[in-house]
């Protein structure tokens, strides 16, 4: 017998929404007769018989069969009867043994945990986010201690070891430490596993060695004996996650923490007694290992080598490193706030993390530091000439090193655009540039063509001599004009 709020609601969707008889049953859970039987016992106000199924006069042979082999399949019922007589196609069978077949449900004992025993860890998935160019999944670190319930959550933007290690520093410094730590077997975690025998990450055996804690792993597949964590995620993914706006992950930690101390903590203790979670995590509070000294460590650490340029790649993103650092080999220490380039234990480059893809990470510093170097080592090179008679060409030649182009190369084009339009020009042409974002020679002698044709200059024609490369040395010696005049004056012949 079903309430009568749910009869309410079957036929409110059948008759007013127009949901079939099964996609009632599904969505509520619910067996086809159970629906038929709420649409049916007061239709018009009579009551109306259920059709007659073609299963009818098999149920008690097939309740039987299924109480002696309740995982008997369907299909083998169905040629044990029509063995007996039945005409009915499977599909009836099908049906009548999904409502016949009784419900083999295990059964789980309540654990009882001491206070500061035991703490359950797992991530979650929460979607994906987006990050300037780059769509990042969002994930959830949380930690519950099994007596009081109290639990520390943080959103991260991947489940690598590093970020888990440090979100268990974060959660230590948070609630304290439990003597046991339960997980699942969690890839970042585990590296093999054949049986009970378990092969754990190095790191996490070091974590668990700095804070004096056990890591234990539940058996395969028995993800009920850390159903407290579990419950937890459905507890955050539906009462604070759902339909939250946020900036970012960092806004969205910091709600995080405030609905936990506000809401979560402030809800009834599970144990009884009446009182707070909040009141029984204080109980545990005395129970819990003190904390280390100092924090463990957690950083990613990686050793790599500049190849040409003065960057380093990580996470599919360039950071810039000094220009005599290129080629030596480095070590790079990555948290989640920055990146930190080491050379021989010396700290020679430091950023902020980008977590976009595809993004070059600069130091101001080091573009300046290579321009310098190439100049000095080129003396007074044509770098040098063009900076003086167009000083905003300074600015294009770093927008160039720092997108991986050579400055020389640019400035070659620019000079011959001097020597071509005159540097009041080429000057008003590079600044145009700049201000429109495209700091590179080809748009500047874009702009040049069309200022020309603004003032009706006539381009320049050029003038190749690559079949004749002597007479770039060639000097012509000026002459008066007034010579070539004779040459047409009256009473002079051809001839002379």
């Amino acid at each position: 017998m079903i309430p009568a709020e749910t009869t309410a609601e079957i036929r409110r969707l059948h008759y007013a929404e127009h949901w079939k008889i099964g996609t009632i049953a599904t969505g509520l859970g619910l067996s086809w007769d159970t629906v038929r039987l709420a649409l049916s016992s007061d239709r018009f106000g009579r009551p109306r018989a259920l059709r007659p199924w073609s299963t009818d006069p098999w149920v008690d042979f097939i309740r039987q069969t299924l109480e002696r082999y309740p995982r008997l399949r369907a299909t083998r019922i169905w040629q044990m009867l029509r063995e007996r007589g039945f005409t009915g196609e499977v599909r009836a069978v099908r049906r009548a043994v999904a409502r016949l077949r009784p419900a083999v449900r295990p059964a789980f004992l309540r654990l009882s945990v001491m206070p500061g025993e035991q703490a359950q860890v797992d991530w979650a998935h929460f979607g994906t986010v987006r990050v300037g160019r780059a769509e990042r999944r969002l994930s959830c670190f949380v930690m519950v201690l099994s007596y009081s319930r109290a639990l520390y959550l943080e959103f991260t933007l991947d489940q690598t070891l590093s970020s888990f290690l440090a979100a268990h520093v974060r959660a230590f410094s948070d609630l304290g430490v439990a003597r046991t730590l339960l997980y699942d077997n969690l890839r970042t975690a585990v590296l093999d596993r054949r049986g009970d025998a378990v092969h754990l990450h190095p790191r996490l055996l070091e974590l668990a060695s700095h804070y004096h804690f056990q890591p234990r792993f539940c058996a395969v597949g028995r993800g009920n004996e850390k159903g407290r964590v579990e419950r937890a995620i459905q507890y955050v993914r539906h009462s604070f996650f759902a339909a939250r706006p946020f900036a970012n992950v960092a806004d969205l930690n910091r709600q995080a923490l405030l609905w936990r101390d506000e809401v979560a903590h402030r809800r009834p203790w599970p144990g009884g007694d009446q009182i707070l979670v909040e009141e029984a995590f204080r109980q545990e509070r005395d129970r819990l290992l003190s904390l280390p000294e100092h924090p463990a460590c957690t950083d990613h650490v990686v050793t790599l080598r500049s190849q040409k340029t003065p960057y380093v790649r990580f996470d599919l993103n360039d950071y810039s490193i000094p220009p005599e650092a290129v080629g030596r080999e480095l070590t790079l220490v990555a948290s989640g706030t920055s990146v930190r380039i080491l050379s021989g234990g010396a700290e020679i480059a430091r950023h902020a993390r980008s977590w976009d893809r595809h993004e070059r990470v600069e130091d101001p510093a080091h573009v300046a530091e290579l321009l310098r170097q190439r100049r000095k080592a080129g003396g007074k090179t044509r770098v040098d000439a063009l900076l003086t008679s167009v000083p905003s060409a300074e600015a294009l030649l770093e927008a160039a090193v720092s997108r991986g182009e050579s400055d020389r190369l640019q400035a070659d084009k620019l000079v011959r655009l001097v020597s071509d339009y005159g540097s009041e020009l080429v000057e008003r042409a590079v600044a145009e540039a700049l201000t429109r974002g495209t700091p590179n020679a080809a748009s500047v002698t874009f702009l040049l063509q069309k200022l020309a044709r603004s003032s009706k200059r006539r381009p320049p024609l050029p003038v190749s001599i690559s079949s004749r490369p002597e007479l770039i040395h060639l000097a012509v010696p000026p002459r008066d004009a007034g010579s070539y005049d004779t040459l047409h004056s009256p009473g002079k012949r051809d001839d002379d």
